[in-house]
């Protein structure tokens, strides 16, 4: 891990993996993060929402920022307060707009100003299924997403949910960030194994710019 004197790497990769899909390796130094995480969730608790059909997703997450990502049996939306508390979602510390702004701009996606950032947990056998990013109201930002903790094998796939499916290793500190022609790619996780010696649970931020 590299000291926090040196967030992120001055020299970091910046690898396209298809057309306005991108890794950036080893990113950012993730212990600020999780302080900032433990934060957040003291304000607003994970939890695990519902999807379409009543199921419980097994990824726990909460949100911060203006606009908080919501799950129900009746649909996906995005609102400005958590309608566990009533309460508006935690302000986004600066050092995530921070990381999401330079991650994109790495990428090549300037004046990215998000105004949600999903905060995402994953225990072992934890998974999130195929899907598309598509409830932001402006499909022209790109998404940035920050693996942290344990590794995870990330699915990605085309346009269409039948097309086939590439898997890609993420581990601590490594940053995706997909726009364009990649925005609306089906992606997911495979369920989270643990290592022996490592972290067990991992955590995924996901920087959008919803409304």
């Amino acid at each position: 891990m590299r000291p926090p004197s040196s967030l992120f790497e001055p020299e970091a990769p910046c690898i396209e993996l298809a057309e306005g899909f991108f890794l950036l390796p080893a990113f950012i130094d993730t212990a600020a993060l999780l302080t900032q995480i433990d934060l957040i969730a003291a304000q607003t608790a994970f939890r695990h929402m519902q999807v379409g059909g009543g199921k419980r997703m097994s990824v726990a997450m909460t949100n911060c920022g203006p606009w908080g990502w919501t799950s129900s049996s009746s649909g996906y939306q995005y609102s400005r307060t958590d309608p566990l508390t009533d309460r508006p979602w935690p302000a986004m510390p600066d050092s995530f707009m921070a990381l999401a702004q330079k991650a994109a701009a790495t990428a090549g996606f300037g004046h990215f100003e998000p105004d949600a950032c999903l905060v995402n947990r994953y225990a072992s056998g934890a998974s999130l299924g195929l899907h598309q990013d598509r409830d932001e109201q402006d499909l022209g930002q790109p998404i940035v997403s920050v693996s942290i903790g344990a590794a995870a094998t990330f699915q990605l796939g085309g346009l269409k949910r039948s097309e086939p499916l590439r898997t890609l290793p993420l581990h601590d500190g490594d940053v995706l960030v997909w726009g364009g022609p990649s925005r609306l790619r089906f992606h997911g996780v495979q369920a989270l194994k643990p290592t022996a010696g490592g972290p067990d649970t991992r955590h995924n931020l996901t920087f959008r710019k919803a409304k």
